[in-house]
């Protein structure tokens, strides 16, 4: 269901996964890591209630892509719960310890992964783990 390049049946599946949300009904357990992410961003609740949001165009100029901020939170904790790269972890903690929260540190190591993804994409390339390492340690004050 998530590992599809269908935009419209990603964005369909948190729209789903929401409403089982709402209606308390059960999650896989994918489905209730999406739904922490999405409860984690009330600013993204009403967006859920009009089904237009499944179609809409984000432009980066403009606003940002709901779809992808949520994706890039689940990227980070996929990163987390796999250990790749190894030093995001200690980076991870590095940041919670500077913020009140976690979701807070995860914004920040997001600063770092569009950088590397949009590098990728510009460049027509794979993603530069070192480059998004020594960004992680940049950000984190991490000197080794």
């Amino acid at each position: 269901m998530f590992f599809s390049n269908d935009r419209s049946k990603l964005r369909q599946a948190y729209f789903d996964i929401w409403q089982k949300t709402i209606k308390k009904q059960p999650l896989e357990p994918m489905e209730k890591l999406i739904s922490v992410v999405i409860s984690e961003h009330p600013e993204y609740h009403a967006m859920f209630a009009n089904k237009k949001a499944l179609d809409k165009e984000f432009f980066a100029e403009n606003e940002a892509n709901p779809f992808m901020h949520m994706g890039l939170h689940l990227a980070i904790r996929e990163q987390l719960s796999t250990n790749r790269p190894e030093i995001l972890a200690t980076c991870y903690n590095a940041l919670c310890e500077k913020h009140t929260n976690s979701h807070d540190a995860e914004h920040q190591i997001m600063q770092c992964l569009t950088e590397m993804l949009w590098n990728a994409q510009q460049n027509n390339a794979a993603p530069d783990e070192q480059a998004y390492i020594r960004c992680l340690k940049k950000l984190a004050a991490i000197n080794f």
